[in-house]
């Protein structure tokens, strides 16, 4: 009987899965013999594209680990004693050299975070606005300050005029 790829991936995510239920207990529970479903996991085992899943830090069913799965993984095996390791690697379906990658990438991606981040170097609307109504407040400022250096000066020429009628001509004309 020819079974789906689909079908043969779900069997081996089932065998190799973090909780793999072994070939005998599947094949009874699917009616799939059990040699077929051990060989099925054995080429899945050596097959290009499972080690390069592997490499890739894939899971099984062809998705990319979290970020949070990742963090999982490196403080359960960081919280297990050297015996208990390689059996949570096996049901994890790490090597030693992946947990070796995944904790360099967690350490990195954890200092990444913890830096402080870089300044865009665009200004936001709200920053853009402030600065066009900042210089639109010193644009204004400098020409009512015109305006009363103006005031003053008139008052002081009506002023200086005032006295020098008072001086040379009493009726007002500046003639």
């Amino acid at each position: 009987m020819r079974y789906s790829l689909k079908f043969r991936e779900k069997m081996i995510e089932k065998m190799a899965g973090a909780n793999g239920k072994r070939a005998s207990e599947l094949s009874a529970e699917v009616g799939v013999h059990q040699a077929t479903l051990s060989r099925w996991l054995r080429e899945a085992k050596m097959s290009p594209m499972a080690k390069e899943k592997k490499r890739s830090g894939r899971t099984g069913s062809g998705g990319r680990r979290s970020a949070e799965g990742k963090v999982r993984l490196v403080m359960e095996a960081a919280a297990l004693s050297e015996s208990e390791l390689g059996g949570f690697l096996r049901r994890e379906g790490l090597h030693e050299a992946d947990l070796v990658a995944l904790r360099e990438e967690v350490d990195k991606a954890a200092i990444e975070g913890l830096r402080p981040k870089k300044k865009h170097r665009g200004l936001s609307p709200e920053q853009k606005k402030i600065r066009r109504l900042e210089k639109e407040l010193n644009r204004k400022e400098k020409a009512l300050a015109e305006a009363a250096a103006l005031l003053v000066l008139r008052g002081k020429v009506q002023a200086f005029l005032a006295m020098d009628g008072e001086e040379g001509n009493t009726d007002g004309s500046y003639e």
